[in-house]
């Protein structure tokens, strides 16, 4: 989250400087508007999913897990988490191989300036593998949860009936 936090910091300021740049001086920052698309929006993403997951703060179905004993509510997890892992174990890969080309062919944005692209990978690269690691932690967990009857890793709060 704090690599996040500074590309979020770092967008910020670029923006605050090209807008001065631009209306006081009459001179914006060409660079920006690549560094910000390329770099820092995918870094902001990819860097926050792990913590996000952490957090449970992606998008669960929470209708019926009230009904559930814990056993089954880990049972659902552990399957949950681990189509995730081997989803998003892909998805590293896929990254891997697409960094791993750019550099290998020296790819370059097309704008005024010579950005090399393998970088603008390598916050999908890190983010996507920290993801996996976590979720693959969390299939085992709740596995081990689910037959152990002792509680391993957390589950998900509940929903608030009140909201």
């Amino acid at each position: 989250m704090a690599l996040s936090s500074l590309g979020l910091f770092a967008i910020m300021i670029i923006v605050t400087m090209d807008v001065v740049m631009r209306y006081v001086f009459n001179q914006p920052l060409e660079w920006a508007y690549d560094v910000i698309s390329v770099y820092l929006m995918v870094s902001v993403f990819f860097f926050a999913l792990s913590n996000t997951l952490h957090e449970h703060g992606h998008v669960s179905i929470d209708v019926i897990l009230k009904y559930m004993p814990g056993w089954l509510r880990h049972g659902g997890e552990a399957t949950g988490y681990a189509i995730a892992t081997f989803s998003f174990s892909l998805v590293t890969l896929q990254a891997i191989d697409r960094m791993s080309e750019s550099y290998r062919l020296e790819e370059m944005l097309a704008s005024a300036y010579d950005w090399a692209t393998w970088p603008a990978y390598l916050p999908v690269v890190l983010g996507t593998a920290l993801l996996t690691g976590r979720s693959l932690y969390r299939t085992v967990g709740h596995i081990w949860s689910a037959f152990s009857n002792r509680p391993m890793v957390e589950l998900p709060p509940l929903p608030d009936v009140n909201d």
